[in-house]
Formats: C-alpha cells, sequence, structure tokens
C-alpha cells in the first residue's frame, strides 16, 4: 500500500540510482572518533585488533534526542528482557537517556524503563547528557585509553566525556544493549552466543518492539511556564559578577563600508566541527555567559601554519599564542578578522554559539570550502559572512600572514559572488571569488548585524 509514497515521479531523472538489498544488510557500528568510519558488525571485532582499539566496552549509552523513540526504547528493552530470563546482566555500565518527558514517561508506564534497570542500566533525565558532555565520569582517567559505545548522533574526539583517549563508536540502541550484555567489541549478536547463569550457551533473538505505544502516550509532568501576555515591563536582573550569567548586547550594525584588511585568526586544516570550533564538556557551564564560553573558541581546531590546536600567530605582534586570545587582542584593537576552513565546516551538533562567539570576538566572515547547511544558516543570523571558495583549490592560495578584503558589498545580492582580495607579506595580491547562498533576507541580516537585530527594527517599523 505504500509503493506509491516510493515511487519516482514521472519524468525524473537522477544524476546516480543507488539498490539495496535489504536481505543483504547487516548492523553497523561507527567510529572511533568520527561517525564517517562504518564497519560491519561481523568485522568490527577484527578492525578493533587490527587498529589497537580497546576491546573492552566500558559504558554502553542509549538514547539522547535521537535514537531514542518508543520504539527504540521497546527494541533495546527486548534484547534486554532476553538476557534477564537467562540470569544475566551487563557487562558494562549501561545508561538510558530518554529524547523527551513524553517518552520517559510512557516507558516507566509501560515497563521498558524498569526492564532496562533491572539489567543493570540507570535512566538519567531526558536532556542531552553525555550526548553533549555533560557527564560527570568517574571511571577512567583523562587521557587513559577506553570504548564506549552510545546511540547518539556524534562521536568526535573528547565529545561525550572531555577525554581524548576515549574510543567512542555510535550504532543503534538495540547493538549498544547486546554488546554491553557481551562487555566486547567482538561479540557479533546475530551469530555468537553468551553463555546464561546456569552455564548454558544462548543467542540473541531479533529484537522487536511496537512503533507506538498501544496506549498511546503518557504526557508526563507538565513543567511549561506559560509568560505574561505583555512583557514589555519585565526586567531580567543578573548580578553583573556572575561568570555563569551574562545579559546579551547587540551586535553592531554593518557601516555600509567593505570589510577591508582583515586579519586571519586561523586556517584550519582538514575536519573542523562544532566541537572544534565550541569545545563542550566543561564549557556548557558558561552557556549563558557568552563572553565566558568564548574562551573555547577553536581550541582543538588544527592550525593549517604549524600543525598544532590553539597556537596560532597574531599577525599584529609576530607572537604565537591562544586562538581565544588572539581573537580577544584584534577586538581590543578594532582589527576586523575571517577564519579560514576546508571541507563541511561546522559538522556536527547545532550550536549557537560555534556561531555566537566567532562574532562576539570579532570575526566579520568565515570563509570556507564548504558548509554544512545548519551552521551556515547559525552564521547568518548572526552577522556573519559564511563565503565559499568559487574555485576550492584557491584555499591552497590563503597564507595565514595575508590580509583579506571584501569588496563591492554594498551591491551583495542573492547568487552573486564576492571579490575577495588576498594581500600577501611579500607585496602580491590574489584576486579570487567566494560564493554565498544568502537570500535577501539573510543579507539584511547582515546589514543590520544579526537576525535579532533585523527582528528588532521590523518591530519598530524600519524599512
Amino acid at each position: 500500500k505504500y509503493q506509491s509514497l516510493l515511487t519516482a515521479d514521472k519524468g525524473a531523472e537522477y544524476d546516480q540510482l543507488i539498490e539495496i538489498n535489504l536481505d543483504e544488510l547487516v548492523p553497523h557500528v561507527n567510529g572511533p572518533f568520527t561517525p564517517d568510519l562504518a564497519h560491519p558488525i561481523n568485522t568490527l571485532g577484527e578492525q578493533a585488533r587490527k587498529n589497537g582499539w580497546p576491546m573492552q566496552i566500558k559504558v554502553g549509552l542509549i538514547g539522547s534526542c535521537t535514537n531514542s523513540s518508543y520504539e527504540d526504547m521497546s527494541r533495546a528493552a527486548s534484547i534486554a528482557k532476553q538476557g534477564l530470563d537467562k540470569g544475566v546482566k551487563l557487562k558494562t555500565a549501561f545508561t538510558i537517556t530518554p529524547g523527551s518527558e513524553q517518552i520517559r514517561a510512557t516507558i516507566e508506564r509501560d515497563g521498558q524503563a524498569k526492564i532496562l534497570r533491572d539489567i543493570g542500566g540507570v535512566v538519567l533525565a531526558n536532556a542531552c547528557g553525555p550526548c553533549i558532555g555533560q557527564w560527570d565520569r568517574k571511571d577512567v582517567q583523562k587521557g587513559e585509553k577506553n570504548t564506549i559505545v552510545t546511540s547518539y548522533n556524534r562521536n568526535f574526539t573528547g565529545r561525550n566525556d572531555a577525554n581524548p583517549a576515549t574510543h567512542a563508536f555510535v550504532t543503534s540502541p538495540e547493538i549498544v544493549t547486546a554488546l554491553s550484555l557481551a562487555g566486547t567489541l567482538d561479540f557479533d549478536p546475530t551469530k555468537d552466543y553468551l553463555t546464561a547463569a546456569d552455564g548454558s550457551k544462548f543467542k540473541l533473538q531479533v529484537p522487536s518492539g511496537d512503533d507506538l505505544p498501544s496506549r498511546g502516550y503518557d504526557p508526563g509532568e507538565d513543567t511549561f511556564q506559560e509568560p505574561p501576555p505583555d512583557g514589555s515591563k519585565i526586567r531580567v536582573d543578573v548580578d553583573p559578577s556572575s561568570n555563569r550569567l551574562q545579559l546579551l548586547s547587540p551586535f553592531d550594525k554593518w557601516d555600509g563600508k567593505d570589510l577591508t584588511d582583515m586579519v586571519i585568526l586561523i586556517k584550519v586544516k582538514g575536519k573542523c566541527t562544532t566541537d572544534h570550533i565550541s569545545a563542550a564538556g566543561p564549557w556548557l557551564k558558561f552557556r549563558g555567559h557568552l563572553d565566558n564560553i568564548s574562551n573555547n573558541l577553536f581550541l582543538t581546531a588544527v592550525n593549517a601554519e604549524n600543525g598544532e590546536m590553539n597556537k596560532v600567530r597574531n599577525q599584529l605582534t609576530n607572537e604565537f599564542g591562544a586562538v581565544p586570545e588572539t581573537g580577544r587582542y584584534y577586538k581590543k584593537n578594532n582589527t576586523k578578522w575571517v577564519a579560514i576552513g576546508d571541507e563541511n565546516y561546522g559538522e556536527g551538533s547545532s550550536r549557537e554559539h560555534a556561531a555566537l562567539e566567532p562574532r562576539h570576538l570579532g570575526g566579520r566572515a568565515i570563509i570556507v570550502k564548504s558548509f554544512a547547511r545548519i551552521h551556515e544558516t547559525n552564521l547568518k543570523k548572526q552577522g556573519m559572512l559564511p563565503l565559499t571558495f568559487s574555485t576550492p583549490a584557491d584555499y591552497d592560495k590563503v597564507q595565514p600572514s595575508d590580509r583579506v578584503s571584501l569588496l563591492d558589498l554594498k551591491n551583495l545580492t542573492p547568487g552573486k559572488p564576492v571579490k575577495c582580495q588576498l594581500k600577501h607579506a611579500n607585496g602580491k595580491v590574489d584576486e579570487i571569488w567566494l560564493n554565498h547562498t544568502m537570500n535577501e533576507g539573510q543579507i539584511s541580516w547582515f546589514k543590520a548585524g544579526s537576525a535579532l537585530n533585523r527582528m528588532k527594527e521590523l518591530a519598530a517599523g524600519q524599512k
């Protein structure tokens, strides 16, 4: 009955046709350190031995905003129940993060949460939790090599526990649960056996779970506080000495002039995710204080000039220093700057601070080979110019000591490339072209200084 939903439009043409035989698909586990590295479950152990990845799994974690539906929790619980029926408990620490208050309340009512607790798991609050580094981990020391397996959506270096030596793998909740029963990466639940409490061998059966609860969802606890109809007279008082909270000041408007002779804060080499731009973990306690959290800007991005992290040359003093400190120096000296990036810049979580921080510290443009879509939009909202090299090879023309000028910005229009001049230290000038995806509304954000500034202008009746 769903065939019509999966049929191409009449006359549709595609660049590539990919055929997948579902009968031949096997579960996959991705990692470590990137979601791009995929392994069929039947080769994971072999790859772990070959690459020296820790075979023992220290912690299994399921849930978060992804892979935490009612069906996901039910399928994980069905694997756990098979272990319970055989008198087996988990070989790893195990946490469950419900994806919402509705999911939490419903799996408590319907018994999945109890099964996951009985097998040895701990149900956490329905919040981001370890997925974004809100994990006060005690079982390993920082720098200690270890393996965790999660059903989260990201597994970048140090993301979950701020330990760069943690080898994080991502997979489905049911595979996480199965691997946690075995405690090792070389367990293939599709064919390998576990040992029951009585010494007998048993193999896990294919998990099952209803896609929707038969009794409907339990809405859980309602914590919504409705705002007053008129908030114009409400004042928010924040202690000026607080290091956790800070009232935001509007970003400055564009002055109508070209952005000329800007310095380069950093030319990033290779992968630069939102974790590289704005680290999580212990930094999240400063999410309400833009100035303090900006001290994590580009901490783990690799500087193309020297191949090091958090060490860039100050183009005004010629001394090397930390990236945030260098950005602050430029801001203090009224020197606008740009950052240069590689492919898929801004991959990962859609964290707003990865766009807020460079804007706060005086950045005006991010110039890269290509953007991750959500981060590109976040930059636009903060009045930054997200630009891509029309010719990707022009990335190699950029030298860290260059002065960068973006010209004819008064004629910035959708679809029209931006002229860029690179003034090299030897006096040579390269002229290149940069593309952008801004529409008229987004260009108005740049001119106003941010999307929020533009909203205020519109509210005040300004064109």
